[in-house]
């Protein structure tokens, strides 16, 4: 199945991949917490949007296309870029640790625990690279 960059088809198969991909399941086993992945508009994209993955243990518990914000307690990380940005990472031509020290992809939240779990990080990204097939 393939479905175009950014949409709920794809945030579910997102969620799919990351419940079945053995290798991130392996490296995420001790990773705990929620995001928000917002998406500012830019180029093809012209209205924003937010993405919310509850990440647990090497396990996707939940994902939500477009959440109510309001109703959401503070997760423990939100990531914002604008579109191209978050394009160039799925894409593979802007490395997301880069994107984090450039401030192309702004995170909030716990810094030294991402730090700490970079190798959970950059595996979540080859998982979502692996599921975008097709961008907007």
């Amino acid at each position: 199945m393939t479905a175009v960059f950014p949409s709920e088809e794809w945030l579910k198969e997102l969620e799919t991949k990351l419940n079945t991909d053995k290798k991130y399941g392996d490296i995420a086993k001790n990773w705990e917490g929620d995001i928000f992945i917002i998406i500012e508009p830019k180029g093809n994209l012209t209205e924003g949007l937010t993405f919310y993955l509850d990440l647990w243990h090497g396990a996707c518990r939940k994902v939500e296309f477009k959440p109510d914000a309001s109703s959401r307690p503070t997760p423990t990380f939100t990531l914002t870029a604008n579109y191209d940005d978050i394009k160039d990472i799925m894409t593979g031509k802007l490395n997301p640790m880069t994107a984090m020290m450039t401030m192309k992809l702004k995170v909030k939240g716990n810094m030294g625990y991402m730090m700490r779990n970079v190798p959970t990080v950059l595996d979540f990204v080859r998982c979502a690279q692996e599921v975008t097939k097709e961008i907007l």
